[in-house]
């Protein structure tokens, strides 16, 4: 069974469940979030397949 996850969702996923252990941590999240897919976006890492 082959299981392919693209970086964005699994980002999401992660950055969701931080948000709602730690909601104080919000704007961190989301900001290493916009840097994160920001720099995929760039360098054309949205093919990546995990």
């Amino acid at each position: 069974m082959n299981i392919h996850l693209t970086l964005g969702p699994l980002i999401s996923l992660i950055a969701g469940i931080l948000i709602l252990v730690m909601p104080r941590l919000l704007n961190f999240i989301v900001a290493i979030y916009l840097i994160v897919i920001g720099l995929v976006g760039l360098f054309g890492g949205g093919n990546l397949k995990l």
